[in-house]
């Protein structure tokens, strides 16, 4: 009967296929090879199927011992991640973690926190939402997740504690084939507001009445961050876009950037990002593990910003100093 199958003997059925031979995977089991032995062909008997072929010298899968294999080894797994998971109540480890995101974050930073998370704390199952505007702070108010990360200071609340991460270039862009992009000089915003600007909606009533960065009366509004590329793309209209998400298409000369003071110089403006959290929810294990992978990559953004500030400067007074001046005629 089927019932009668063991761990043990499933567990000794995979390390001896991936040992070679009975007496290797004995040796790895710290089992003596007879009781292996015996074990495997209980198994083969109850499950009424020939694993090993014992013919040759060493013992090779059959067919249907390469077929069950799989099925075991995904058995094997299912009975560790349930344990680890016991380990975490235990412990006090979250069964699940929810993180909400602004659009306007980089999701690269995101995808390596969390699976540095999972590394560290596989048991935990991690939900991800990305969301514009109000969203991830009408997540942390409604508890529908453990963290967000918000993106400005526009979106701010008491009950919400908020800790700075870091700040995210955003840059005015239209297709190199917008009227705009063909423009020589810099742009004002008087040249803005005569183009269609594409801009996000807030899926929350947490903006209503209000708009951001928005110069142009003649907008299009979208639901997410990847329709407005796509229109800014096919030239619909111009737009302002996270250098992340860009940063491709620039080098690929798709899209231009578009030097206008409005919004900073050279048209880039540094908005602040914020890991926020309820305050009247402690944090679990992982949700403060989280936190803090999260704050070294935005220590570790901000750094490797600062050196290559202090390389351009550093580049620019040496060119600047007068011993590398060029020799010029004497004054007459």
């Amino acid at each position: 009967m089927l019932d009668a199958l063991t761990l043990d003997q499933i567990r000794m059925f995979v390390t001896v296929a991936e040992a070679g031979s009975f007496r290797s995977g004995a040796t790895r089991l710290l089992r003596a090879q007879s009781a292996v032995s015996h074990a495997i062909a209980n198994l083969e008997n109850q499950l009424n199927v020939s694993l090993f072929d014992r013919s040759g010298h060493r013992p090779t899968l059959t067919t249907a011992g390469l077929a069950l294999l799989e099925d075991a080894r995904a058995v094997l797994l299912k009975v560790d991640f349930m344990r680890a998971r016991a380990r975490g109540l235990v412990n006090g480890v979250e069964i699940e973690l929810s993180l909400v995101v602004d659009t306007l974050y980089p999701l690269p930073l995101v995808a390596d926190a969390l699976m540095e998370l999972r590394r560290t704390l596989p048991s935990v199952r991690l939900r991800l939402a990305v969301e514009p505007l109000g969203g991830p702070l009408q997540a942390v108010r409604d508890k529908r997740c453990d963290l967000a990360i918000m993106a400005g200071e526009d979106f701010l609340d008491p009950r919400i504690e908020t800790e700075a991460l870091q700040a995210v270039p955003i840059v005015a862009v239209a297709a190199a084939s917008h009227a705009l992009a063909r423009r020589r000089k810099s742009l004002t915003s008087v040249d803005m507001v005569d183009h269609l600007q594409i801009v996000l909606v807030d899926p929350t009533a947490l903006s209503e009445g209000r708009d951001f960065g928005v110069l142009s009366p003649q907008t299009m509004r979208v639901g997410t961050q990847d329709a407005k590329r796509a229109l800014i793309l096919a030239g619909m209209g111009w737009g302002r876009l996270p250098l992340w998400v860009v940063e491709r298409d620039l080098a690929d000369r798709q899209l231009v950037r578009l030097a206008t003071a409005a919004f900073g110089p050279l048209g880039v403006a540094h908005t602040q990002t914020y890991l926020a959290r309820r305050t009247d929810r402690a944090l679990g294990v992982a949700a403060i593990a989280l936190r803090d992978i999260l704050h070294r990559a935005a220590a570790n953004k901000l750094a490797a910003h600062n050196r290559s500030t202090a390389k351009a400067m550093g580049t620019r007074q040496t060119a600047d100093h007068p011993g590398n001046m060029p020799n010029l005629p004497p004054k007459r």
